[in-house]
């Protein structure tokens, strides 16, 4: 039995080590805030360029509004579709964010989801007979490593100078989906499928769970925890510390001996697993399979919803919740206002303008 002065003891040990956390909660929470408003006021101005389109078609835009919030905030079934919309949104706005930290720009979020689709495919076909306590982890581990394992590339041609990231990581990601494509219309093809590309359903054991009788996968915890320790070591660690410093004058951190080579491929190696769950999560939970085309450009939504989060881990939720809102109303609209689902993309590309407008006018002023 603890006796009451090893009791305090410890108890101020754990004030001690929890002061300053709490010391940054201000700081955090003044964050949060400001980027909220900010982020709200563009949103509020991309809204209205929108309602003028609309209009131009002929649509009613405050019905148009109205009917994406009902369907999506207006049930319980609504809104667990977009929290399933938004667990591979934040995962590829942390492959986007992460690099950005050391000054990188991550446009490969989309073919890195693939890769680590095609491997996790590859380990449900093969471990699917396992234990579901060893397969399901191990499921998860290689839909990691397939994305780091592509990131790597153009993080090796970036580290040594012979590329530049952002024309490597778009290039390939045509290379990655018609890669994968390959094994689906080839050796993954079902038999049973008649003509239709796909492969051979997964077993139980390597499926993800799913939780309140929705599409609501155990990929919505494994993103939350992603966001909580990328701000703890972005923002509490040296690592972080130096990520910043290399991001913020390449050149300084040259001076000062920091290993930056190190920090690209680690960064696109961290960047690339993140983005390769996003791609398991949709085939070892919400298909079931491996199909083409699964994904509908989660790797470049992503990439907006980094750059409207302003590269915070915290605002990248808020973020993804709002951009899987706008994705699910592009279904809305083309029942109730008869427009194609393209049409959400415009509201997309308008917030994405805003939002780079605005940073480069910062940083001219900067």
């Amino acid at each position: 039995m603890q006796t009451p002065e090893i009791s305090t003891a410890r108890t101020s040990n754990l004030l001690d080590a929890a002061r300053p956390w709490l010391a940054d909660l201000p700081t955090l929470l003044k964050g949060l805030g400001f980027g909220l408003l900010r982020a709200f006021a563009l949103l509020v101005l991309a809204l209205i360029v929108f309602a003028i389109v609309l209009l131009l078609f002929g649509k009613d835009p405050l019905r148009a509004y109205a009917d994406i919030f009902v369907s999506t905030f207006g049930s319980f079934y609504g809104f667990s579709e977009v929290l399933v919309k938004m667990i591979p949104l934040i995962f590829c706005a942390l492959a986007v964010l992460v690099p950005a930290r050391v000054g990188l720009v991550n446009v490969g979020a989309e073919g890195q989801l693939y890769l680590g689709a095609w491997l996790a495919t590859w380990g449900a076909l093969t471990f699917g007979d396992w234990p579901r306590a060893i397969a399901l982890p191990l499921i998860i581990l290689l839909g990691f490593v397939g994305g780091a394992l592509w990131a790597a590339i153009p993080a090796f041609l970036r580290a040594r100078g012979w590329l530049n990231e952002t024309i490597s990581t778009l290039l390939l990601n045509y290379v990655a989906i018609l890669f994968v494509n390959f094994f689906i219309f080839g050796v993954w093809k079902d038999p049973e499928s008649a003509n239709f590309p796909q492969s051979i359903a997964f077993s139980d054991a390597v499926r993800l769970p799913e939780y309140w009788d929705t599409r609501v996968h155990l990929g919505l915890w494994l993103a939350l925890i992603a966001v909580a320790v990328l701000y703890i070591v972005l923002q509490r660690t040296r690592w972080g510390y130096e990520m910043r410093a290399i991001g913020g004058n390449p050149e300084a951190a040259r001076r000062k001996g920091l290993p930056i080579g190190r920090y690209i491929l680690i960064s696109m190696l961290v960047a690339g697993g993140l983005a390769g769950l996003a791609g398991m999560g949709e085939v070892m939970a919400i298909q079931g399979r491996l199909r083409p085309g699964f994904s509908p450009g989660y790797g470049y939504i992503g990439f907006l919803i980094s750059w409207l989060a302003l590269q915070s881990p915290p605002m990248v939720v808020v973020m993804a919740l709002l951009m899987a809102v706008i994705a699910l109303g592009g279904d809305t609209l083309q029942i109730t206002q008869s427009m194609p689902f393209s049409s959400v993309n415009i509201l997309m590309a308008l917030i994405l303008f805003l939002i780079l407008g605005g940073f480069f006018k910062r940083k001219e002023a900067a």
